[in-house]
């Protein structure tokens, strides 16, 4: 049988060097990749990746928890995450959590996986700290929990709110609404924050009545705006907690006969693909889903090769992207 070292000798290279094209590791030139991956094929080898766990004691593989693969937000960030793992030689598992079926404690925990990105923690979750202690490390996505435990990366919420109170307010709004996200969040929690901030600098307060809370989905955009347009004096812009949020209440708008933006104005957090069609055109805060899902990798990867390190902490900038759907006060 075919085995490593025939195809380093074959190759001219070392058994650690076959190992690591194999892998598809960073520290290979890619010249060197083709061609140790040109004599496996020809010499009928394939890696052993229980070989390379009894040796090492680990298993190069780390699991991303999703809650909800129908909401993009989520899409937009496995694409570079598995880039990002594979090009340190990691694989990548993807475990949904829908809140009917939540995954088990246990099939993080149970030896199958060297790390854990978790994308859907609540504010006082255990999970990151229950699974580090056991050993599994870990890195929190987009949320963060309180008191922090483990490696996280995220965008500055507070201050990607700010920036959409002050286009709001510089379009001449007044009547202003918030579709939040779950307070229970550090998303949901600091972008209401961040804008109600912005908003008392400028003396304005939120009226009470113009508040609504809900998860992060297309169903809870779409039945705050409703309610909200059985107000007498409805709003004329609401900031929505994120864009799936915002395009649920983009369609409330539209049930309800009215224009957007010369009804009311809507405004969106995370800059999905979505927001950027023509037939949407909806002005939201862009976070670099790309970059921050690429530095969580590096963030783990380097977590896992060394344990030890001082917990660290990533935020990354925001930047508001005005598009049609902020307008002036009846404009």
């Amino acid at each position: 049988m075919v085995n490593s070292h025939d195809v380093a000798r074959e190759a001219g290279v070392s058994q650690s060097t076959v190992s690591r094209a194999l892998r598809d590791s960073h520290r290979i030139s890619a010249e060197t990749k083709a061609r140790v991956r040109a004599t496996a094929e020809r010499l009928g080898y394939v890696a052993s990746q229980r070989g390379h766990q009894l040796a090492t004691g680990r298993t190069r593989r780390v699991g991303v928890l999703a809650t909800e693969l129908a909401n993009p937000f989520y899409l937009s960030l496995l694409d570079p995450l598995h880039d990002a793992l594979r090009a340190h030689g990691y694989r990548m598992a993807l475990l949904t959590d829908p809140p009917q079926s939540p995954v088990a404690f246990d099939e993080l925990v149970d030896g199958s996986l060297d790390g854990v990105v978790l994308t859907n923690c609540r504010l006082r979750s255990d999970l990151p700290r229950a699974v580090a202690a056991r050993g599994v490390s870990v890195v929190t996505l987009n949320r963060e929990v309180e008191p922090a435990a483990v490696d996280s990366c995220a965008v500055d919420n507070v201050k990607g709110a700010m920036s959409v109170a002050e286009a709001i307010l510089a379009a001449g709004h007044t009547r202003i609404a918030h579709i939040a996200g779950p307070a229970n969040t550090s998303t949901g929690r600091d972008r209401a924050a961040g804008f109600r901030r912005a908003l008392a600098g400028a003396g304005i307060r939120v009226d009470r009545a113009f508040v609504r809370h809900g998860e992060f989905t297309f169903e809870a955009g779409h039945e705050a705006m409703v309610s909200l347009f059985r107000h007498p004096d409805p709003p004329t812009a609401v900031f929505c907690g994120n864009d799936v949020i915002a395009v649920g209440a983009c369609n409330a708008v539209s049930g309800l006969g009215l224009r957007i933006p010369e009804d009311v104005s809507v405004v969106g957090f995370d800059d999905i693909s979505v927001a950027s069609w023509e037939i949407l055109g909806l002005t939201t805060v862009r976070c670099d889903l790309s970059g921050m899902a690429t530095r969580a990798a590096e963030l783990l990867v380097s977590r896992i090769e060394d344990p030890k390190q001082p917990r660290r902490r990533v935020v990354l900038d925001p930047e508001l992207v005005i598009r049609k759907s902020l307008g002036r006060r009846g404009s």
